[in-house]
């Protein structure tokens, strides 16, 4: 890789042997050496056992020994013009520096970062002498913090690089020869934009392979909005590299011999809005490679944003594989950082549940309007330390679906308890479609719709679909049903005569948009149309989630309805507003029950 250089050395030709240990070795054009040997021929004397395979240029007899002195000095001249080249990138020293508005920071480690000191962008990106950062778009807070104060300072081994605006503290922290940029975020204020974000712009030749082909849009023709792509025939968007944060620790993207990833460990989560199952961008490959942290958005958000402390975060540049999700930020207790909690200002909650349904996962979410935690409840109990003191709502997730609450108060270095029960009505059923779990596991489509828009032609058609109990499949039943696309649905249904009389259709979803909810027909019956549900403003499904507000509608079918024998159920998706395709008022189903 150095023949270039090598080449034009002064005094060196051909092939040269320098035979120390370990050796430095200049063959054809190439070299392999390490600190040892150039210090070891920087220091040459009598002792140096030294071979001249060919020549060098100024040392003419035949024989090497009769010259040595003077192969003795042009390897001196070799190893220090060698040392000059290779050695400050491999081993520049640890520490910060100013270059005109800059801020170069350097690990020891091999990764150099350049922060533009009039607005806090990472403009320069350098692992091993490889220059990851995109050259026209930079590094940032949101989409950029216009101006900023940035100043530096240095504690024991650890550079904490802060931007400040009137609103945001954004901390960079380095730490002696470690490849990685610990972050942490304050904001006592939304941005403006209405959400905040942390976005890496990569180089896309040192960075090509994003987290997955969905979120590659370089070259797609727009078909939604300005975010969703047709592509060499498929549809591709950067939400379709969203994962539920509860699933989401590290997620990143790579090149030849480099990854770069973002790691969101711990309590990263805590001031982040929309619960555990909550699904943000991750990364969109376009003429740059954008690897992002959603810290909050209106992206299907269910609840309010909070403001504190984000993080702590980072972006871990490796040789290509994934980091540990586990993460040491143990250090951020004794740097000083506005807003940030230490671990002995926080407290525990243990407890136990009973009631989900058997075979279903069971999650633990903790909330109140500063903070939010979640942890995996297992065999009917559950642990989830560093939570900040205050009062949480408790609430028990069966799969994705609110199955119990309670309330508790931590307090800093103290354990809580609580005990949770599932309320969740379990009638004996006549039959029913899907599983209550508040997601769309099993529906036609819903193994695809997290990576791929409706339209995809991938997607199996949508219908309209009619299901008979008895013989459908789950499969054969649609996840989601859009006004314009697939309405109504229709079950088939023959019953026997004991199963007849008053009964009940109750029909869960996760999500609706545009106002859509569900209306149904039975026989000859028609229901009242249910009032519309919350309303998220925002597009969902056909963004790649199915997660919003569950819902309940339940439709008393009075008695002489239904018939011993066959029936006809439709149900149709209703709305006071109006769209195309799969723009229209649409729904996505949890499960469908007749009791």
């Amino acid at each position: 890789m150095f023949a270039g250089f090598l080449r034009d050395l002064p005094g060196s030709e051909d092939i040269l042997l320098a035979k120390t240990s370990p050796a430095l070795v200049i063959h054809t054009g190439q070299v392999f050496f390490t600190v040892r040997t150039i210090s070891r021929l920087r220091a040459c004397s009598s002792g140096c056992s030294l071979t001249l395979v060919r020549r060098i240029k100024g040392c003419k007899s035949s024989s090497p020994f009769s010259t040595k002195s003077c192969i003795i000095m042009r390897l001196f001249n070799l190893a220090v013009i060698l040392a000059a080249k290779l050695l400050p990138v491999a081993f520049a020293a640890f520490g910060v520096t100013t270059s005109g508005n800059n801020l170069v920071v350097d690990s020891g480690g091999g990764l150099v970062t350049t922060i533009n000191k009039s607005n806090g962008d990472i403009t320069s990106l350098v692992f091993n002498g490889k220059q990851l950062q995109d050259s026209s778009k930079f590094t940032q807070l949101s989409s950029g913090l216009g101006s900023a104060t940035v100043n530096s300072r240095t504690q024991n081994d650890i550079i904490i690089v802060t931007i400040q605006t009137s609103t945001i503290t954004h901390y960079y922290i380095v730490r002696s020869g470690i490849n990685t940029l610990y972050i942490g975020t304050f904001a006592s204020a939304e941005p403006d934009v209405g959400e905040l974000r942390f976005i890496a712009r990569l180089s896309k030749s040192a960075l090509p392979n994003g987290v997955n082909t969905a979120c590659e849009v370089s070259g797609g023709t727009a078909i939604e909005g300005s975010d969703v792509f047709l592509l060499n025939g498929q549809t591709r968007s950067k939400f379709y590299s969203s994962v539920r944060f509860i699933q989401d620790q590290v997620h990143g993207v790579t090149g030849s011999g480099v990854g770069v990833y973002m790691i969101i460990p711990g309590v990263s989560y805590e001031t982040s809005s929309g619960g555990p199952f909550f699904r943000d961008i991750n990364n969109q490959g376009t003429a740059q490679q954008e690897l992002y942290w959603y810290m909050n958005s209106n992206h299907e958000q269910t609840e309010s944003y909070r403001t504190g402390f984000f993080g702590p975060y980072a972006m871990a540049v490796t040789s290509g594989s994934p980091p540990s999700a586990s993460l040491d930020t143990s250090f951020f207790d004794n740097l000083g950082l506005q807003g940030y909690v230490s671990a002995s200002g926080r407290g525990t909650v243990s407890g136990s549940y009973s009631g989900t349904l058997s075979g279903q996962p069971v999650t633990i979410g903790f909330k109140n309007s500063q903070a939010q935690y979640w942890v995996a409840g297992s065999g009917g109990s559950f642990s989830r330390n560093s939570i900040k003191p205050g009062t949480y709502t408790v609430t028990l997730f069966q799969g994705e679906l609110e199955a119990g609450t309670g309330t508790v108060n931590v307090n800093a270095g103290q354990t809580s308890s609580i005990t949770l029960t599932s309320i969740l009505n379990k009638p004996s059923t006549i039959w029913s479609i899907g599983t209550v779990d508040g997601t769309p596991a099993g529906f036609l489509n819903a193994d695809k719709i997290q990576t791929m828009h409706p339209s995809d032609t991938r997607m199996s058609s949508w219908g309209p679909v009619t299901y008979t109990i008895g013989s459908s499949s789950p499969s054969s039943f649609p996840m989601a049903q859009f006004v314009a696309v697939n309405n109504p649905t229709t079950i088939k249904w023959t019953a026997s005569s004991s199963q007849i009389g008053a009964r009940t259709l109750r029909i869960r979803t996760t999500e609706s948009f545009a106002g859509g909810r569900p209306q149904i027909k039975v026989n000859n019956w028609t229901s009242s149309a249910p009032a519309a549900p919350t309303k998220i403003d925002s597009r969902g499904v056909t963004r790649g989630t199915w997660r919003g507000l569950n819902q309940l509608y339940d439709f008393a079918i009075p008695s002489g309805t239904l018939v011993a024998g066959s029936n006809t159920i439709t149900i149709t998706v209703i709305s006071g507003s109006s769209g195309d395709d799969f723009l229209s008022p649409n729904i996505v189903y949890d499960s469908v029950e007749l009791f």
